[in-house]
């Protein structure tokens, strides 16, 4: 009798290890199941280790792709992580406000090219910081016209955040500090870092001034149009910037790094406060939107699929995401960057664009070969060793499909 109790309590605790591992593969969200699992194999040994608390893990080809969720979205409760968890996913939201900027670029309503003053009168004005020396600040009048395109590039000249957002006061970070209009008021107020359209730094605020000049053209706060252009279209029904109390429930919570250790707990970070959905949140479109993997893998999958959701439902045309958003909007020789999204200068059949976020997630798609790959944790600091091995799963799948895919031509063909 101890014998057989003591089997089931093995196959019991079996079992319980098995859908940890391998709790979400069963999603397909419209695609083939691979039967592979080249990811899970690479990183099982550190959730074992405890240095991965939990991740989530996509890779996709053409009709087929691999999901993997392995590990825990809260180690103390010993909760595994799912394809439903809403998590933060921090500067990903750019590319979300990109996607509405080129919405309304379509319809004609605005110009990448046009000055952002023609929507913020605010913006007429701007003074570039020369020096500042011994606490005295030297300013000149801008000569470069602001436009929209600087702005949404990361090329306007713009400071990571706004004093009224930074993350070492209560209520700050991307998320809390200022509604989007307010923003773009207290950026306009504030000298540039240098002459518009000049060099690249990456900025939240410029991101935020694209928001605000879609609210202004819409009559809409940036949220509800994005809600109504973007989410309801997709079915993303757990996409928000303020996370029901119940969706928190189920949150993938966020961990330290820590070398060769189990990774430690870490109740927020200063750039995203607790209470998540209290008074002080305010929709950022330079980071701060809550999702799931599966929510994000409908966004994704809509810009791979050049505008179509999986539902078939037609965001944008494929010209306006081959042109605005899969290739560099910078001039020439300033990196790759298009609207809300990182992206090559050139775009070739070996490019990919998307954006990560800050706690490490990140989302890719190649539309040329229908291409897309996904990851997804919350973790704070370095090292991150796991990542090699997740690139070496990466190149395992896709040869895997491309060989897979000869084979079947080849049988195909003798039948």
């Amino acid at each position: 009798m101890k014998n057989n109790q003591g089997c089931f309590k093995k196959l019991v605790l079996l079992v319980a290890v098995m859908a940890l591992i391998t709790g979400c593969r069963t999603i397909n969200n419209g695609a083939k199941d691979s039967g592979t699992s080249f990811a899970k194999d690479a990183l099982t040994p550190y959730i074992e280790s405890g240095q991965l608390p939990g991740a989530i893990n996509v890779f996709y080809k053409d009709g087929i792709q691999e999901v993997t969720c392995v590990g825990y979205a809260d180690v103390a409760a010993q909760r595994p992580i799912t394809m439903n968890d809403v998590f933060m996913q921090c500067s990903q939201t750019k590319g979300f406000c990109g996607v509405t900027i080129a919405i309304l670029v379509e319809e004609g309503k605005i110009a990448l090219d046009d000055p952002v003053s023609k929507y913020l009168p605010e913006f007429k004005e701007l003074w570039v910081l020369e020096s500042n020396k011994d606490g005295v600040k030297t300013l000149l009048k801008a000569k470069n016209t602001l436009t929209i395109r600087m702005v949404m590039n990361h090329t306007g000249g713009f400071p990571f955040e706004i004093c009224a957002k930074q993350g070492n006061i209560k209520g700050g970070g991307w998320s809390g500090g200022a509604p989007l209009r307010q923003t773009a008021a207290i950026a306009a107020a504030c000298p540039l870092l240098y002459e518009p359209g000049t060099k690249p730094t990456y900025s939240n605020t410029g991101i935020d001034i694209g928001a605000a000049i879609v609210e202004v053209v819409t009559g809409q706060r940036w949220e509800d149009f994005l809600k109504e252009r973007v989410f309801i279209p997709l079915g993303m029904k757990s996409s928000s910037f303020k996370p029901s109390d119940r969706q928190l429930e189920t949150q993938v919570e966020m961990y330290d790094c820590v070398e060769n250790a189990p990774a430690t707990y870490r109740l927020q970070n200063n750039m995203q406060q607790r209470p998540y959905n209290g008074d002080h949140v305010f929709a950022s479109a330079g980071a701060g939107l809550w999702t799931t993997a599966n929510d994000q893998l409908k966004f994704y999958k809509m810009l791979m699929n050049l505008g179509v959701g999986e539902n078939g439902v037609r965001i944008l045309k494929e010209e306006t995401v081959k042109e605005l958003l899969a290739k560099s909007t910078r001039p020439k020789d300033m990196g790759g960057y298009s609207l809300g999204f990182s992206a090559p200068e050139e775009d070739t059949e070996d490019s990919w664009f998307g954006h990560g976020g800050a706690w490490g997630t990140n989302c890719m798609v190649n539309y040329h070969r229908k291409e897309l790959k996904l990851w997804v944790v919350q973790l704070c600091g370095n090292p991150r060793p796991w990542d090699a091995a997740r690139a070496e799963a990466e190149k395992k799948f896709f040869q895997y499909v491309i060989d897979n895919s000869g084979a079947d031509a080849y049988t195909g063909r003798i039948k």
